[in-house]
């Protein structure tokens, strides 16, 4: 009735209903872009999309905007998966495995880049020079275990250091939360009492992450100066949250080729600079564009390895890269004991970047995206381009594509910004659910990761840096072998849902069962709970929580790898990059709450925990409202996406009646509005669902 108003109001009258939206089951391009415009008026793009009506002038022409056209395009056009991807010889032909490879080699770069912070702001033990190494100063050394591990296609992997002072009282204080008494977190020592400690002019430094001299020791960012640190870690984070935003909104416009290349070129003169600060606010200024244009590198190369694959191939390639991006990651320790310094080891880390730079010749801009768009003249050019690679014989077009290519060549662009998915019915609940999702998963990690890594576990393997740097890279490379295979058997919905389970489980039973097995080991009240207490020390209920944090790692660093891909086989190829923003955003957002809790003294960690496992029951639950995208065709517009809507998690039994019709039972019941409005009766044995009473 809502919809009836706007158009009475806009001069259309009370005309026909629109179609209803599809309950189950995805449709393929070609029916979508022919099922929108049953019973109701042509949309801006002639019927083409059925999210947000289009405004109507009195006259009841729609009103001109750049996203806006004539007619739909031909339906063949449309289904690229179907159509012109296999003209092309899908991911067959020789130049698609080279723009694939291509998309994989700076996979290697950008995990120098994302786990570079691990030691250039890694938290050494120090003590006043002069004094001699004997007399270390108490309370100095990290309860970190190798700083921002974050990874934005991966999980951050170790909890960020803490301030110097925060050793000795954190001790305690982690071990009751886990337990469940929450005595108060100790303030920072004052000025007296800390004066014999940190009134020195210079100190010595024992770095442990195989560098010499890194940031810390740099500007001797301790003591009263140590909470730069948390800064120069939240710059790269802030700007790798607006970069995805500004980047992903930039790329569904210009395009990813565009934006891909002038990150590049951005990310080497911010990314050297970044060498050559002065002071540590140079540094985190600089690390705060460098981790803009990275976002960029990343959400482009991300959206063009899953346009260029067919159905059954975008979660193996998209994989492979995340293990080449782990390479990285493993391979990162021995390049920073190559380089000692920590000015050499930046450098060398944005250096390789410069090879990127003959993308800009040999990298094509995504067919997909120009298919989609309406781009009908550029899409030509690089259909041919492609058939000449591959050394392809035109005339093996058996379906036609390029003669329904040639009729619409005088076809405007259509462009779309991710602000309309703000109109949708299906799009934007499955894109905020995503979010949700990789919020919670990238927000937990580090409660699990430090539950693991901090002083309360008295493990002697986990005090070495690089026992906890290759433990924490190994349970994130298991996550994402595991990750392959349920994926395979369940599907994308089945599998985020199971790590999800996972993630609950293992957060409840960290939180619930130790904090149980603590009260009754403290208050031995009667016989039971004295059995409990003995049978039950410190050292078991550590082990405990040890298994818990590597479950709770696992799985969480799957629900959030697994949500970023997820959102980008349901998000239409005309926003993609602003839905995968949005979700690579939220994702930031999550490893952004580990470096505030350090920074305020580990002040409000235990609720912080509580918060993100109340966030994964809820998530359980959204998560059975999203489609199944396994083998399925990617959505082209915001048509496709709307119809991209929720199946069964089960399939129905052979010969069961879904409660939900199918989309060839779908039908137009605008007449019976009509009908009733005008006082007509029903014909004998019609329904109110149309179908025939019995």
């Amino acid at each position: 009735m809502a919809i009836d108003r706007r158009r009475e109001a806009a001069g259309g009258g009370p005309g026909r209903q629109p179609a209803p939206a599809e309950e189950n089951g995805s449709l393929p391009p070609g029916d979508a872009a022919a099922s929108a415009p049953l019973g109701g008026r042509a949309g801006p793009g002639g019927g083409a999309e059925i999210q947000p009506l289009p405004p109507l002038h009195p006259g009841g022409g729609p009103h001109s905007s750049c996203c806006s056209a004539a007619a739909a395009p031909s339906l063949l056009l449309l289904d690229y998966d179907g159509s012109v991807l296999p003209f092309l010889g899908g991911l067959g032909g020789g130049y698609q495995k080279t723009l694939v490879l291509l998309t994989w080699i700076p996979a290697l770069f950008i995990g120098f880049s994302q786990f570079s912070d691990s030691f250039l702001l890694d938290q050494p033990n120090f003590w006043c020079r002069g004094a001699g190494k004997g007399t270390e100063l108490a309370g100095v050394t990290t309860t970190g275990r190798g700083g921002d591990m974050g990874n934005w296609t991966s999980l951050p992997t170790t909890p960020f250091s803490t301030a110097p002072w925060e050793a000795a009282g954190n001790r305690s204080n982690s071990s009751g939360a886990d337990r469940g008494d929450t005595p108060p977190l100790p303030s920072p020592p004052d000025k007296g009492d800390n004066a014999s400690n940190c009134n020195c002019h210079a100190w010595d430094y024992g770095i442990r992450a195989g560098l010499v001299q890194n940031v810390v020791s740099k500007w001797d960012l301790v003591c009263d100066n140590a909470w730069k640190v948390h800064i120069a870690k939240f710059s790269l984070l802030v700007g790798l949250i607006f970069g995805y935003l500004i980047t992903g909104c930039i790329a569904d416009w210009v395009g990813r080729r565009p934006v891909l290349l002038f990150s590049i070129i951005f990310i080497l003169i911010f990314g050297l600079t970044v060498a050559l600060s002065v002071n540590v606010t140079m540094f985190s200024t600089l690390r705060f564009f460098e981790g803009f244009c990275l976002a960029g590198i990343i959400l482009t190369l991300y959206a063009l390895r899953i346009e260029l694959c067919p159905p059954g191939k975008r979660f193996m390639i998209t994989m492979v890269a995340s293990f080449v991006a782990m390479a990285g990651q493993f391979l990162m320790p021995g390049l920073a004991a190559l380089c000692r310094d920590w000015q050499v080891l930046q450098a060398l880390i944005i250096c390789p970047f410069l090879l990127m730079l003959l993308y800009w010749s040999i990298f094509p801009e995504s067919l997909r995206w120009l298919m989609a768009t309406q781009q009908f003249e550029s899409a030509k050019r690089l259909i041919l381009h492609f058939t000449q690679k591959n050394r392809m014989n035109p005339e093996g077009d058996i379906k036609g594509v390029m003669p329904e290519l040639e009729k619409e060549l005088s076809r405007r662009p259509k462009k779309v910004c991710i602000v309309k998915v703000v109109g949708t019915r299906n799009l934007w609940k499955n894109i905020v659910v995503l979010c949700v999702n990789s919020l919670t998963g990238y927000g937990i990690h580090h409660c699990f990761a430090r539950s693991m890594m901090g002083h309360e576990v008295k493990v002697p393997l986990l005090e070495n840096f690089y026992a906890d740097y290759y433990t924490t890279a190994s349970i994130a490379l298991v996550s994402c072998l595991a990750m392959c295979v349920v994926v395979r058997f369940l599907g994308r919905r089945g599998g985020l849902l199971l790590f999800m389970i996972l993630t609950a489980l293992a957060s409840l039973l960290q939180l619930g069962l130790l904090n149980l097995i603590g009260k009754y080991s403290q208050h031995p009240d009667s016989e039971l709970q004295l059995k409990l207490a003995v049978g039950m020390s410190d050292s078991v209920k550590d082990k405990f929580s040890i298994a818990f944090s590597i479950v709770g790692m696992f799985a969480s660093h799957a629900v959030g790898s697994l949500s970023v891909f997820f959102c980008a086989e349901i998000t239409p190829t005309v926003i993609r990059c602003g839905g995968l923003g949005l979700v690579l955003a939220s994702a930031g957002f999550g490893m952004l709450t580990a470096p505030i809790i350090e920074l305020h003294n580990q002040k409000g960690y235990f609720l912080h925990h509580i918060i993100f496992a109340c966030c994964t029951l809820i998530c359980i639950i959204c998560i059975l409202l999203l489609p199944e995208s396994r083998d399925q065709n990617l959505p082209e517009n915001i048509s496709n996406g709307e119809h991209y809507t929720r199946q069964p998690l089960l399939p129905h039994k052979k010969g069961e009646q879904p409660l939900l019709l199918t989309n060839a039972e779908l039908k137009d019941y605008s007449g019976l509005h009509d009908a009733a409005a005008s006082g007509d009766t029903l014909p004998e044995g019609a329904t109110a669902n149309g179908m025939k009473a019995m």
